[in-house]
């Protein structure tokens, strides 16, 4: 028997691995895409750009890229191990596969905590989002914000309960509300630098300060460019903040077991990924510092920062630009929050699944409409806990040290996935003609050796220097215990 012919026969059907897969392929194509394109564009792009590039100015573009670049070899080894069997629910079982029971329950204990903790931010955002966008009309729901919160998780655990075909629509029309407002303000920037745009000074939402008068153009970009022009310090804080940008990007990885024609839809939709970070990332930073001059964006009194997108349109004398902004920021943080709920139902279904408990195992069911509906109706019960944490100084100050511990962990699961990868390719499932990873021994280790450098980063500013440190308690202890639990196993 060929080569060629040997791996073709390790090839399975997508009908013959499914035999054990209880969720229904409800996604198409159209939705696999688009949620692959929600995935790399969240709230940071809208809001938190404007601290990035005020850390580094024009080469912060070249951060964005570098990251992505990475963020791309992160998910071409998710792809190839979800194409040799895609009947999986999440690429954390391959940690398990690969790296054996303790790394993978780690991983997949690990992570689900993590979007849970994540999901707790994102819901207090779109609260706190939605009184903003309230507040440019003068009406202020300061006081409602916990109706709010409940409101907002209510309607989207509908969405995941209802089918996975009704998720894949909503976040279709999510990512299509974030794609519309990029392209509007590529294009705005665009005549404005074409037609030599001069603006007044002009008062900018979410500025204590007035915006400064200037012009479009592309002196705005070059005019005192630098590498590193606040110190090599702040250029290497900037790539930690835009790859907390990009995280969740992997979410896509989690769609596939129900994901029709699977093998030809995550290959198209993960090589498009740079596509996505050239014209949705690096194409809107250069709109923006086309028109704006990267000085201009200084913090406030407070340390926040203008949303870059607002001040263009406002500088384009788009009055109401603030309102449609944050309208578009709730929905970019309302898709965020839907993606963890989705994520976070299918990897507790995953684990149950996995558990020896048998009352930790009846939550590995799915329901009529072929959902996980235990496992997310426990997730979102656990996320709607973050206003009552709130409520409470001590509690909350606790909370967010545990969100942002979150945040550095999934440099971890990162990590162990490159891991896996590489057992994977060493081993005998290995499929020569699968969506394989280009050069694996150079871009893996390249992947592995980026993550731990981001993770040191943490160590470099007092903001998150407590995170870098709880994520090692955490590795440490709960790591420990993991492998540890599996060895007394392996020795009965």
């Amino acid at each position: 028997m060929s080569k060629t012919q040997a791996s073709q026969s390790q090839i399975q059907s997508v009908d013959a691995l499914d035999e054990t897969n209880q969720m229904a392929r409800g996604l198409n194509n159209r939705h696999v895409q688009f949620i692959a394109i929600g995935g790399t564009i969240g709230t940071g792009l809208f809001l938190g750009s404007g601290k990035s590039i005020s850390l580094t100015g024009p080469s912060i573009v070249f951060v964005y890229i570098v990251v992505g670049a990475i963020m791309f070899l992160l998910m071409r080894a998710i792809g190839e191990l979800m194409y040799k069997d895609p009947s999986q629910h999440t690429f954390i079982n391959f940690i398990t596969k690969y790296l054996g029971k303790g790394w993978g329950h780690f991983a997949g204990w690990t992570y689900w905590l993590a979007l849970v903790l994540l999901g707790m931010t994102e819901i207090t955002a779109v609260s706190t989002y939605f009184v903003t966008f309230f507040d440019t009309f003068g009406i202020d729901l300061t006081a409602w914000k916990w109706l709010i919160e409940l409101c907002f998780l209510v309607a989207l655990t509908s969405i995941n309960l209802i089918a996975v075909k009704v998720f894949g629509e909503v976040e279709f029309w999510f990512s299509m509300i974030k794609i519309t407002l990029i392209v509007a303000m590529i294009v705005t920037a665009v005549v404005m630098v074409v037609i030599g745009y001069r603006y007044p000074s002009v008062t900018i939402q979410g500025m204590d300060h007035a915006g400064p008068a200037g012009q479009a153009g592309l002196a705005n970009l070059t005019d005192g460019f630098a590498i590193a022009p606040n110190g090599w310090m702040a250029l290497l804080m900037s790539f930690q903040m835009v790859f907390f940008a990009y995280q969740m990007i992997e979410f896509v990885g989690v769609t596939v077991s129900e994901t029709e024609n699977p093998r030809q839809v995550l290959p198209k939709a993960i090589n498009e990924i740079i596509v996505r970070v050239l014209i949705f990332y690096v194409g809107a930073l250069l709109a923006i510092m086309l028109i704006v001059p990267w000085r201009t964006f200084q913090p406030n009194a407070d340390g926040s920062f203008a949303s870059p997108f607002i001040m263009v349109f406002q500088y384009a004398g788009l009055n109401w630009a603030s309102a449609l902004v944050f309208f578009v920021v709730i929905t970019a943080a309302s898709s965020a929050l839907n993606s963890l709920l989705y994520s976070a139902g299918r990897h507790l279904f995953q684990l149950a699944g996995e558990s020896s408990n048998p009352r930790v195992n009846r939550i590995a069911t799915v329901s009529d409409r072929k959902v996980p509906a235990r496992a997310i109706l426990i997730s979102a019960g656990l996320i709607i806990l973050s206003p009552i944490i709130n409520a409470f100084p001590k509690v909350s100050s606790v909370f967010v040290l545990f969100a942002s511990a979150s945040s550095a962990v999934f440099i971890f699961i990162y990590i162990l996935t490159m891991l896996a990868h590489r057992r994977y390719r060493r081993s005998a499932d290995f499929l020569p003609d699968g969506f394989v990873m280009p050069a694996w021994k150079v871009t893996n280790t390249l992947a592995v050796a980026f993550f731990a450098f981001i993770y040191a980063t943490l160590f470099l500013a007092d903001d998150t220097r407590g995170s870098a440190v709880a994520g090692l308690v955490w590795l440490a202890v709960f790591g420990g215990y993991c492998l540890l639990r599996e060895r007394r196993r392996a020795a009965r």
